[in-house]
């Protein structure tokens, strides 16, 4: 039996397994990352090319290591510094290219990748034999642990409008978009940082339109600063009851969602200016294919014509994720306002409707609710594990309140 499963093998699980084998008394062989993909962080890989990502929105001192500063001194060492970024008013920013080589060097360096079972996990459910832990049944057999992590980010499922079904020239950028096949015309739709880096970069190579429904955003950065220390999500989120709708309308309106840092925004009118960006605010409200192309008809007339529709919408809720809600429904975990996990704000042990032990603990996106705005960054990994890692390695499952 393992002492602690985590599901997830992106930043938040490989930032966590450190943690646990840092800061406890916990061996290589007491844990297992479980991630269906061939290697950690493949998935974000994935994404970052996706959308041309050229350097993180997250400052340098957040990455997959433990050392704050060990990817400037990563930098400084290859005479890499000037992929340190400039934002103004914030700290530098690490080129994704630097923040990537950094990240393998610390898998390489600590054989991360030697505790990576290459599995996808399908349910989790309670030891039938009346012991202590849980079972992961998974695509390569059976884990025991005595407890685990969902460490699953947004779970790959994303926002498409309705519009859009069936229409095979419309792709989620995340979900199939290959930004360096060839086209003619293309249509980005969305508002956000995802949608202004593809429309960038696709602009210097055809002729791009951006279509966002409402007016583009600026913001340096997805929220306040000032909630990535504990004390002030303590006072502004902890002050209402675990899993309500005051905590999550509280991290909803802190989140700068569909934003644009500065520099990219800069970007945009450049690439404007140059000719190859066509800026538009409206609404889709119907899409029909035409030959090998598709038809945009927005909400204020006229059409839109294009060789092919990246969709930039988002996520659709992890809280809905067909995964999550098996494990909870097997395991009988509480649900809050909206499917919003009950945490344990000194755990991030997820809390049991009948009071008993819980061995489920959560990061990312799943623990907004506890950690703040920021719970899906690299930034959230880092407040995730400062509060799970010693009652993980200790034992600590979630008793029933006085």
């Amino acid at each position: 039996m393992f002492e602690c499963a985590i599901v997830g093998g992106g930043i938040h699980g490989t930032y966590l397994v450190q943690r646990l084998l840092e800061d406890t008394d916990l061996r290589r062989e007491d844990v297992r990352l479980v991630d269906p993909n061939e290697r950690l962080l493949a998935s974000f890989r994935r994404k970052a090319r996706a959308c041309e990502m050229e350097a993180m929105r997250s400052t340098f001192v957040h990455h997959v290591g433990t050392e704050p500063f060990g990817l400037e001194s990563f930098a400084e060492a290859r005479d890499r510094e000037d992929e340190l970024l400039p934002t103004p008013g914030y700290p530098r920013r690490p080129s994704l290219s630097l923040f990537l080589d950094y990240a393998e060097y610390v898998i390489d360096g600590r054989d991360l990748e030697s505790l990576h079972r290459r599995a996808a996990v399908e349910t989790i459910e309670e030891c039938g034999d009346g012991g202590d832990g849980i079972v992961l049944e998974t695509t390569d057999g059976s884990i025991r642990a005595r407890s685990c992590v969902l460490a699953i980010g947004r779970g790959g499922r994303y926002r498409t409008p309705d519009w859009a079904d069936g229409i095979d020239a419309i792709t989620h950028v995340w979900d199939g978009f290959d930004p360096d096949a060839s086209a003619g015309e293309t249509v980005v739709v969305g508002g956000g940082v995802t949608a202004a880096r593809l429309a960038t970069c696709l602009a210097d190579r055809e002729s791009v339109t951006l279509l966002s429904r409402r007016g583009l955003e600026v913001a340096a950065i997805e929220a306040d600063p000032r909630w990535i220390n504990w004390n002030h999500v303590e006072r502004r989120l902890h002050r209402h009851p675990p899993g309500s709708r005051a905590r999550a309308e509280t991290v909803r309106e802190a989140r700068n969602d569909a934003t644009i840092p500065p520099t990219l925004f800069d970007r945009l009118g450049e690439a404007v200016e140059d000719g190859g960006l066509t800026i538009r605010t409206d609404e889709v409200r119907f899409a029909h294919p035409i030959d090998d192309r598709v038809r945009l008809l927005p909400a204020d007339g006229g059409c839109l014509s294009a060789d092919r529709v990246a969709l930039a919408t988002g996520f659709a809720p992890v809280f809905s994720h067909p995964f999550v809600d098996r494990v909870a429904g097997e395991l009988g975990l509480e649900w809050g306002y909206r499917g919003m996990p009950v945490l344990d704000d000194e755990t991030l042990a997820w809390r049991r409707t009948d009071g008993g032990r819980s061995s489920v603990f959560v990061t990312g996106a799943l623990a907004a609710g506890t950690v703040g705005p920021f719970a899906g960054n690299v930034a959230g990994a880092r407040r995730a594990a400062d509060r799970m890692a010693a009652p993980i390695a200790a034992g600590e499952t979630l008793l029933p309140a006085d």
